[in-house]
């Protein structure tokens, strides 16, 4: 297959060729009608020549020849009427295919061309002449007789006597048109050899930085590249923001590589280590005496480590199908305010156990659309973050505010805080920070909840961020949109629906 800069200069001849073409066209139209004009005008000059000859020399007219004298050929025209020989002379001297009627239609004089036409030249002659007069607004005639192609063109003056001078001028814009074609034809392979040697040049200089972005991208065939970047181009051409968008898209891919390599080695960490464990309580388990009490420790830590195994791996699916975009929420009204005092309840439980005070000093009534279960695993997941990174006789504050179409729920705590160059990854998948895993190989958790969470609060068109300094606590917010009401109705019709939504 011929190569980019191949086609496009193909292409580009091909235009220039067909535009060429198109060009000399209608260069030959236009001058064939010049050619036409011209010899209209030159025609036309001749023809008030002879008329003001005519009109200078009144006596000019001779009349019958009387006696026996007998005119010369050249002395008689029809009806026996003469041309002075003087008159005669000067009007030879015009030259050309001159005719000169007098109001009765006889001829007064013919130029020595037209008496040496041949019987069809004299045919085609004189049907010109009658074009001209039947149609006195035509501007000239054309006729073509004896392998010449004439101009004629008809001039009135009156004098004594009405005179209608004829001039005919030989033109041959089928020549003129051969010369101009031999001419175009001459130059036009070096114009189109230049033109296309200029194509493929200016082509090369333009295709030449998209090669050099090629072999760039070429080199960058693994995860182990994508730390290296395309060239800036100066400039905000097409290439410069290709080579801009390449580099943007490299560098994600670069962030998408490392997160993977990231995932999979977390992954393995966080497999192999309840593996093991569930390894040694099996061989323990198999080596202690049935149903003792060795047997049976070996047996829980076994199922506990189990049940750690299926949650991961339940985590793992739910957001791999998250990605794959395969994971369809319920769209339902949800009330907001009896499943925050819901979660509250588990947050009073679960915080009396670890010696916190849990407090919800703000409900504000609000319904989303949404899933009800995915909602009440993002808030809780979010408490017991909070309870599990909160020393004892800390506290922990639940909120649910609404303003402007959205509302919030709030969790705010007074735990260990989240370093600021740990903020911004807290919602990668299996990252931890040193401090807050070690807590979590304590607590045992994976590092997979505030992702999940997170994804959560988007699939509900909402966001979840956080603000948190080391040592002085963290508050993570929810937002989500209020849903649209669908008609204003009573305060007990509002009050029945808010009630059956309790109930589901």
């Amino acid at each position: 297959m011929p190569s980019l800069r191949t086609r496009l200069t193909r292409e580009y001849a091909v235009v220039l060729i067909a535009t060429a073409a198109m060009f000399s066209a209608a260069v030959l139209v236009a001058r064939r009608g010049t050619e036409y004009r011209s010899a209209a005008e030159l025609a036309d000059v001749r023809a008030q020549v002879a008329l003001r000859v005519m009109r200078r020399d009144r006596s000019a007219v001779a009349v019958r020849a009387e006696g026996g004298a007998t005119p010369s050929p050249r002395q008689t025209e029809a009806r026996g009427v003469a041309i002075q020989p003087a008159t005669r002379d000067i009007l030879d001297a015009i030259g050309g295919y001159v005719v000169v009627f007098d109001s009765a239609g006889t001829t007064v004089y013919q130029s020595a061309e037209v008496y040496a036409l041949s019987p069809a030249g004299r045919t085609a002659f004189n049907t010109a002449i009658d074009q001209l007069r039947t149609n006195p607004r035509l501007q000239y005639a054309t006729a073509k007789f004896e392998g010449r192609a004439v101009v004629m063109v008809m001039r009135q003056e009156r004098v004594n006597r009405s005179y209608l001078g004829f001039a005919a001028v030989e033109a041959d814009p089928t020549r003129a048109s051969l010369e101009l074609l031999g001419s175009v034809l001459l130059m036009l392979p070096f114009i189109v050899l230049l033109s296309v040697w200029a194509a493929y040049r200016i082509a090369n200089r333009v295709i030449e930085p998209l090669e050099s972005i090629t072999t760039e991208v070429a080199a960058i065939t693994d995860g182990r590249s994508l730390h290296r970047r395309l060239p800036v181009l100066p400039g905000n051409d097409e290439l410069a923001r290709l080579t801009n968008q390449l580099n943007s898209m490299i560098g994600r891919l670069e962030t998408s590589f490392s997160a993977l390599r990231r995932f999979t080695a977390d992954a393995s960490h966080e497999l192999k280590t309840p593996l093991a464990v569930l390894r040694s309580n099996v061989e323990r388990a198999l080596q202690s005496p049935p149903h003792s009490t060795e047997h049976m420790a070996a047996l829980e830590e076994a199922l506990q480590e189990i049940n750690r195994m299926a949650n991961l791996v339940d985590s793992l699916l739910t957001l791999a199908r998250a990605d794959e975009g395969r994971f369809d929420l319920v769209r339902e009204p949800v009330a907001l305010e009896p499943l925050v005092r819901e979660v509250y309840e588990t947050a009073l439980i679960l915080g009396e156990d670890a010696g916190l005070e849990v407090r919800l000093p703000a409900v504000h009534p609000a319904t989303v659309l949404g899933d009800r279960t995915r909602l009440r695993q993002l808030f809780l997941t979010l408490v017991t973050n909070a309870i599990k990174y909160t020393p004892r006789g800390g506290e922990v504050e639940l909120s649910l505010v609404r303003s402007d179409g959205e509302v919030k729920f709030i969790v705010r705590d007074t735990g260990i805080g989240i370093a600021a160059a740990d903020l911004p990854h807290i919602f990668e998948r299996f990252y931890r920070a040193d401090r807050v895993r070690s807590r979590a190989g304590e607590r045992g958790g994976f590092g997979l909840g505030l992702a999940i969470s997170q994804w959560i609060a988007q699939a509900h068109g909402g966001t979840l961020t956080v603000e948190s300094r080391l040592h002085r606590g963290s508050t993570f917010t929810v937002t989500l949109p209020v849903a649209p009401v669908a008609s204003e109705g009573s305060e007990g019709e509002r009050s029945s629906q808010v009630e059956a939504l309790n109930e589901t």
